[in-house]
């Protein structure tokens, strides 16, 4: 008897230890995601591009450094009459030439656009940062869409469960009173079509559940069918802290930071237009070796020269049909609607908070309805079952109290992770869904 209850309480120890193996916390699946989420990786890199396009090597600031190299070759037949009236006629005469240069460019001043440029350049890499921000906010969100929806159906289950165990109880207690003679078979088949819906009920549910699993090893982009448990619990914010949050929404949100980004660039690329205005100086500078070879006709037999070359130019572009004072025009329009779509994105993200707040205040005072139902439901069952086993009521009103407590476990789960949905939403708005523990 020792033996066996060792034995029993081993098995419990190992499957209370696979099960803790398998689950998912929502710090694991945070963490996943932003190892391996697809679309993460794809905004990651886009920003080592954005990373890569704002260092000095992008920047114009550099000189450039070419070389040159070359030869040639010519056999001709030719005929040479020289001053003293000699002439020479040499069929197949030879030529040969040889060069190669180190050639160097800088441009000393452009009319500080490249610095502008590089300044824009900067700022874009900035708005890649909230981008990608933007793309992480997004894929959490999402995760936790149906991460909570996995944690919903295995509570939904749980319920299932639990009302198709008390259908197979009264079922078994319908047979027991119609073999005593105490209930007719009416009991007995209400029982019975009762525990086949119930049945039924379970196994879509256990269906809708391994489909969603697979739904969120997919945005964990790992194998599909890998096996694992969720957190049900949920915990909500600190109202005082939510409040603080709320106050500096608008200064945080994501959509208005990449505004402000958009307004420094057009501004810097207006900034770098105007550089047509001032002239360019450039540096020239070469080393260059230059050999030939030559037939008897000419006066050089062979010929070697090497040397340096250094130049100063200045390109002045005066007038260019107006093309570069339409441009500017253009960019000084860009940059006012730019500052007017920011005026608008702001009151959208106003009305958004406000509207994400009234929500989730919403749906707080809905699940606090639905937790109460639910203590009604069950108290409601349980006096029904009573007065069932007493024969007082009938099947069909102890199955409906039993539907009730099933739609007020159901609807109180949905209300929930709904709330906890909600302000994840509101949390996106005010700029800290990244900085608060889900």
């Amino acid at each position: 008897m020792i033996r066996f209850k060792l034995t029993i309480f081993l098995v419990l120890v190992s499957f209370l230890g696979s099960a803790q193996e398998n689950l998912l916390s929502k710090q694991e699946a945070i963490a996943k995601a932003l190892e391996n989420n697809f679309g993460i990786l794809v905004a990651n890199n886009n920003l080592r591009i954005a990373e890569n396009n704002k260092s000095l090597m992008n920047s114009g600031f550099l000189p450039s450094l070419t070389g040159n190299a070359g030869a040639s070759y010519d056999k001709n037949n030719q005929e040479a009459t020289f001053q003293d009236g000699n002439v020479r006629v040499i069929d197949g005469a030879e030529t040969t030439r040889y060069n190669a240069s180190l050639n160097m460019n800088y441009t000393l001043f452009d009319g500080l656009g490249r610095m502008y440029d590089f300044k824009r350049l900067k700022e874009e890499y900035n708005l890649s940062a909230l981008e990608t921000r933007e793309t992480i906010e997004t894929t959490m969100l999402q995760l936790f869409t149906v991460y909570f929806e996995v944690a919903r159906l295995t509570e939904n289950i749980n319920v299932l469960e639990e009302t198709f165990s008390n259908t197979k109880n009264r079922l078994q207690r319908a047979e027991y009173s119609f073999e005593f003679g105490r209930t007719n078979k009416l009991d007995v088949l209400n029982a019975e079509v009762d525990l086949v819906n119930d049945s039924i009920n379970l196994m879509n549910e256990r269906q809708t559940l391994r489909n969603t699993k697979r739904d969120l090893n997919l945005l964990l982009n790992r194998e599909l069918l890998t096996t694992f448990e969720v957190d049900t619990v949920v915990t909500f914010s600190n109202p005082i802290r939510l409040e603080e949050f709320l106050g500096l929404g608008v200064e945080n949100n994501v959509r208005i930071l990449q505004m402000k980004q958009n307004i420094k660039i057009n501004d810097f690329t207006l900034k770098s237009s105007k550089s047509v205005f001032l002239p360019t100086v450039g540096l020239t500078g070469s080393y260059g070796w230059n050999q030939g070879n030559f037939p008897a006709t000419n006066f050089l037999a062979s010929n070697v020269s090497t040397g340096v070359s250094a130049g100063l130019n200045l390109t002045w572009n005066l007038f260019n049909g107006g093309t570069s004072i339409t441009q500017i025009k253009n960019a000084k329009i860009l940059l006012d609607n730019q500052e007017i779509l920011e005026n608008q994105t702001i009151q959208e993200v106003k009305r958004d908070i406000e509207n994400a707040k009234d929500d989730y205040r919403n749906r707080l005072d809905i699940l606090a309805l639905q937790e109460k139902n639910v203590i009604t439901a069950q108290n409601n069952f349980d006096r029904s079952n009573e007065q069932y086993k007493l024969g007082r009521i009938t099947s069909v009103e102890l199955r409906q109290a039993q539907l009730n407590l099933l739609n007020a476990q159901t609807n109180k789960n949905f209300a929930k992770y709904d709330a906890k949905l909600a302000e994840l939403q509101l949390l996106q708005l005010t700029g800290q869904l990244l900085n608060i523990e889900i």
